[in-house]
């Protein structure tokens, strides 16, 4: 189960969604669930199914750091948070939403993968670990769905800009003693476009295999990142 404080953050962004959508004139279900139950996973499909007759599109972006220790000395046990969220909650969901795409004969699952797949730090292979094998499980399942007209990629996003990363590197620049600003400057002088990307950017391409525009690519990777890394 996850804790308490997990729970209230997702919680405290779910109503802004749902009113931006409104905004936009489309309709909104707020579902508040734990991925790594299989049985809420179900739950908020059948809500869904429910409320709008049929699931076209379904978008894996639950999250899980895991903790930032060496492996020499880190508690492996610390590993099991990430994988338990990153790729097993992750595969749940996806397993309860296949019945439903199956039967209509078509739908698309985009995976929010990350750049640390390609460009793994330091104290952060656990996660990294989660992210690849959600990597590899992607291709099988796009392998397995494809007849079944389901398509099944990949998004990989480096930095995104937004709070969370503003706070890390206020952080950082406060243990080095020096200017946000900075921080942000070495990162982005390594990405191509000499930028961070922030989150609307990156929500381009999962629109893009979210939609017929896709409509024969599957298993696929895309790097999202501003060209910071390449492959």
């Amino acid at each position: 189960m996850l804790d308490h404080a997990v729970v209230e953050q997702g919680r405290a962004h779910l109503e802004p969604v749902a009113k931006e959508l409104e905004a936009l004139g489309r309709r909104a279900l707020e579902v508040e669930a734990d991925i790594t139950s299989a049985d809420a996973c179900r739950e908020v499909v059948a809500r869904a199914r429910h409320a709008f007759g049929r699931i076209d599109v379904l978008v894996n972006n639950a999250y899980h750091p895991g903790t930032y220790d060496l492996f020499e000395k880190d508690d492996l046990s610390n590993w099991r948070a990430p994988l338990e969220v990153n790729l097993f909650g992750t595969l749940q969901l996806t397993q309860a939403v296949v019945p439903v795409m199956r039967a209509q004969g078509r739908g698309s699952i985009v995976m929010i993968n990350s750049m640390i797949v390609r460009k793994v730090l330091p104290t952060m292979a656990g996660y990294a670990a989660s992210k690849g094998a959600l990597l590899a499980a992607t291709q099988g399942l796009a392998r397995e769905l494809g007849p079944h007209g389901i398509r099944v990629n990949s998004v990989l996003p480096g930095y995104i800009w937004g709070p969370n990363l503003e706070g890390y590197f206020k952080f950082q620049a406060g243990q080095r003693g020096v200017d946000p600003q900075l921080v942000y400057d070495e990162v982005a002088s390594q990405i191509a476009l000499g930028k961070i990307p922030d989150s609307k950017e990156i929500a381009g391409a999962v629109v893009f295999f979210a939609s017929d525009l896709s409509c024969v690519v599957t298993g696929q990777s895309l790097d999202v990142n501003g060209g910071h890394e390449m492959r």
